[in-house]
């Protein structure tokens, strides 16, 4: 990131530097892939827009530097924008995830759940958008057929609860929306970004008879998990029609728009044209950048410039100030 000057707007865009977990199953590819520069090994997550208690992310420029996302929003809650599913509060929470190894089976619960059974709290459905997987990389989503809570709970007593879970073929370029209740599972050898409801909700319902480093299997919260999930068979997903929309130097698609949030992928390329993209965003919502590919360099209107690589994450309160982008770079991009 590298500024021409230090002049700054309250509403100019700023970056943010994420906070990390080193879960069991993580790997290194967060540092390796995305130049993160994370002392800590295996780097599972990154959360890379976050105001959740768990673990909330800070902002790296501007005027607000060094201070926590929460605290920034608490004291300028006109950044989130006019959209009634902010009510005062950052609606999601963007992550990258590294999995080295399987992540267990589990369940989020919905929000009418969640309200009634977790203090208040939201529920948690995510969107998945993978960046790499391996050859023979699967995640599990939802059921193959109506099944039980007692043949669940057999299942899982016994080691062959397996054979109920929906195992999925996974790619580079795929998108899953998971619902809360879903059960689900990211397979070994998946790199993805997630965008999920700002919670931190899991019941862990199977974890193939894991021990910590300690030799203690981690905690299941199976009764949880059976009350909170769909039981129902699930449909196989399919990937969404997705339409590229052109403009000159920038092309834009829709991943998933739901009532919690909505996630495009953005295209720049503005290398063989000496036209810059304008970009702002307006007064409905704030919107999250994470570069995802390439790199590039946004203008603001005082003529300050700053750099932005793969694994760049950039945050644009509502109403936010005019920049100009260039460069060629792949984003998600999140509006609340």
């Amino acid at each position: 990131m590298i500024s021409k000057s230090t002049s700054w707007n309250l509403n100019n865009p700023f970056f943010l530097k994420p906070d990390s977990k080193d879960y069991l199953w993580g790997g290194s590819r967060l540092n390796d892939d995305f130049s993160k520069g994370i002392s800590m090994y295996p780097l599972a997550e990154t959360w890379e827009c976050s105001t959740h208690p768990d673990g909330p992310s800070f902002v790296a420029s501007g005027s607000f530097k060094g201070k926590t996302l929460t605290e920034v929003l608490r004291a300028n809650p006109d950044f989130l924008g006019k959209h009634p599913r902010t009510r005062g509060e950052l609606p999601v929470l963007v992550k990258l995830i590294d999995a080295r190894e399987d992540l267990s089976v589990q369940v989020h619960p919905n929000d009418e759940y969640a309200r009634k059974y977790e203090n208040g709290l939201p529920g948690k459905t995510e969107l998945w958008y993978v960046l790499d997987a391996t050859k023979d990389a699967k995640l599990v989503y939802g059921l193959y057929h109506d099944t039980s809570k007692d043949a669940i709970r057999q299942g899982i007593s016994d080691g062959t609860v397996e054979k109920y879970l929906q195992k999925v073929p996974v790619k580079k370029d795929d998108v899953f929306y998971v619902e809360a209740g879903t059960i689900h599972a990211i397979g070994k050898g998946i790199l993805m970004a997630e965008i999920q409801q700002n919670s931190n909700l899991t019941y862990r319902l199977y974890d193939y008879g894991r021990v910590d480093q300690n030799g203690n299997q981690r905690e299941l919260q199976i009764e949880k998990a059976l009350e909170a999930a769909v039981l129902t068979r699930s449909t196989m997903p399919k990937q969404p029609l997705r339409v590229l929309k052109y403009r000159q130097g920038c092309a834009l698609e829709l991943l998933c728009r739901c009532k919690y949030f909505e996630v495009y992928r953005m295209l720049l390329n503005t290398e063989r044209c000496r036209h810059m993209v304008d970009y702002w965003a307006d007064g409905i919502s704030f919107r999250v950048l994470l570069c995802i590919k390439g790199c590039g360099s946004f203008i603001l209107e005082c003529g300050e410039m700053y750099n932005f690589f793969k694994g760049d994450c950039i945050f644009f309160p509502a109403n936010s100030v005019r920049v100009r982008l260039h460069g060629r770079a792949q984003f998600l991009e999140v509006r609340g």
